[in-house]
């Protein structure tokens, strides 16, 4: 489960990689640190009626039930959890990531290993996001990691997009959409540590 991401791109890059105006008002909250965690504010772009927002949201879902964690990855795509969410185009928003960080090692003992695509500084991870009383929040997707993350975390990776997919992500009908949910190609990434 992947808890730990960076983004290091300016405003002015998150803008112009993900095609957003820049007339465009961004939320006026401070640039969000680059190292992220879950309940943290993060950067995330949206398809709005005049073309694309950049926001900054909470990261995690208020849990279904009572004292637990905020949810922050979304594997189970066909439960009544995330159900609306995903099948509302209105709800899926990109979530920029510079590279992000999943652990080996028993407790006591973990060791951070970080992934990156070296052919895209910048990508972004599915996510679908809604508004809460507190500020808007957001969650990734999740599927079957491929070979190079499997080595470190067998259970899930971050789905992360295509450039060429991102559009479909944030406007494509909920079983189009869906079949982006797959493992990247373990020749697009390295692990950097």
């Amino acid at each position: 489960m992947c808890n730990r991401f960076r983004m290091t791109a300016s405003r002015i890059e998150l803008l112009k990689r993900f095609s957003i105006d820049g007339a465009a008002e961004i939320d006026p909250v401070d640039l969000p640190p680059p190292e992220l965690f879950p309940k943290r504010l993060a950067w995330t772009v949206r398809q709005a009626a005049g073309g694309r927002d950049l926001a900054a949201m909470r990261w995690g879902f208020p849990p279904p039930a009572q004292a637990r964690a905020p949810v922050t990855n979304v594997r189970n795509l066909a439960s009544p959890f995330w159900r609306s969410a995903l099948a509302n185009p209105e709800r899926r928003c990109l979530v920029p990531v510079s590279d992000f960080c999943e652990w080996r090692g028993e407790t006591g003992a973990k060791q951070a290993c970080w992934f990156a695509l070296p052919a895209l500084p910048l990508f972004a991870f599915a996510g679908i996001w809604r508004p809460t009383p507190e500020g808007d929040v957001f969650a990734f997707l999740t599927c079957d990691p491929n070979p190079l993350v499997a080595a470190v975390h067998p259970k899930a990776m971050p789905v992360i997009l295509h450039p060429e997919d991102e559009a479909r992500w944030l406007t494509a009908p909920m079983a189009e959409a869906l079949a982006l949910a797959a493992p990247f190609p373990s020749q697009l990434m390295v692990m950097t540590e």
